[in-house]
């Protein structure tokens, strides 16, 4: 599907923002030329989430789209695109739902921009559905390896064997809807990455507004002790939390990425400051575009640790993210 020997420019997040796209592109070297942008050299990698939140949603993908289908880009399904394939997919006869995503208040919120801007455009977001099949779960290029959320090879492998080329179906994402099953366990572990139940009941409130019984981790820590040391999203547990010992089926429970294993490029986690990598073989390049963050590229050529001074970024201007 790749060629290793190949550089890559790896790109985070997008969430609508077009325009800053466009600077982030023209930065690194591409041109555009017949309406599609190229580098002579290079081909970009986008790490999902190209849809939801941003002004520019319909104009993001179709720069994304026509650079993959000309040769000069990659792209892979973020959780956000899974998200629309289920709000359209009907569930499976005798589910008790509609929809693989239940049309309730909180997930018509999340992809109601989308919606809104393609309200106007049916035929044009019927086709980008379709397209969204094409994006592959994940990409494992041998040295590197690109997922949006989350590496399980415990998981990818036995999808490889469904599915070799990482793209599922319409089946897929209908049988994603029935908890427990292997296609709900892949989707919500590659897409969504790992989380932990909060102690005692507790709930959080995040800075999106929702509120979740459960917080992200980290799927690297080596030994952690507590649960600060394991918790990986922008809203911090209350500190009596963070400090509260993990107990040792907890620890046992965790999910480890070793650091002797192929260089990994994520997105999906909302990071914030200045770009750097979590681990010499570990990167997240979603740093909070839509939320007047940055649009982070991470520019990959030969080498098998990852590189503090290859991040490139533009900072996302606030009239793009409030209009």
């Amino acid at each position: 599907m790749l060629d290793p020997a190949r550089s890559y420019d790896l790109i985070g997040d997008v969430h609508g923002c077009a325009h800053t796209l466009e600077r982030l592109l023209d930065a690194m070297g591409y041109k555009r030329q017949s309406g599609v942008w190229r580098h002579a050299q290079r081909q970009a990698i986008f790490l999902g989430d190209i849809i939801d939140r941003g002004p520019r949603i319909r104009e993001a993908l179709h720069i994304v789209h026509d650079m993959v289908e000309a040769g000069q880009a990659h792209c892979i399904m973020g959780n956000h695109e899974f998200s629309a394939l289920g709000w359209t997919t009907p569930a499976l006869p005798g589910s008790g739902k509609q929809f693989v995503r239940e049309h309730n208040p909180r997930h018509a919120r999340l992809i109601e921009e989308t919606l809104t801007q393609f309200a106007d455009h049916p035929h044009d977001w019927h086709d980008f559905l379709g397209w969204f099949y094409e994006l592959p779960l994940f990409i494992d290029a041998g040295r590197f390896r690109v997922v949006h959320a989350c590496w399980d090879a415990r998981l990818i492998e036995p999808l490889r064997q469904q599915h070799p080329d990482g793209r599922i179906d319409e089946h897929f994402v209908q049988a994603s809807a029935v908890a427990g099953s292997f296609a709900h366990t892949v989707c919500n572990r590659l897409l969504r990455g790992t989380d932990m139940r909060l102690p005692d009941g507790l709930t959080l409130t995040g800075g999106d507004g929702l509120t979740r019984a459960f917080f992200r981790t980290k799927f690297w820590e080596e030994d952690p002790q507590t649960y600060g040391d394991i918790v990986f999203q922008p809203d911090a547990l209350p500190a009596e939390v963070a400090n509260a010992p993990l107990s040792r089926s907890q620890k046992n429970a965790l999910l480890r990425y070793g650091d002797d294993e192929p260089l990994l490029f994520v997105g999906h986690y909302w990071r914030s400051g200045r770009p750097a990598p979590i681990r010499a073989n570990l990167a997240c390049l979603d740093y909070s575009a839509v939320l007047y963050g940055k649009l982070v590229a991470y520019r990959l050529d030969d080498e098998t640790r990852i590189d503090p001074h290859k991040f490139v970024w533009v900072d996302v201007e606030r009239p793009e993210a409030s209009q």
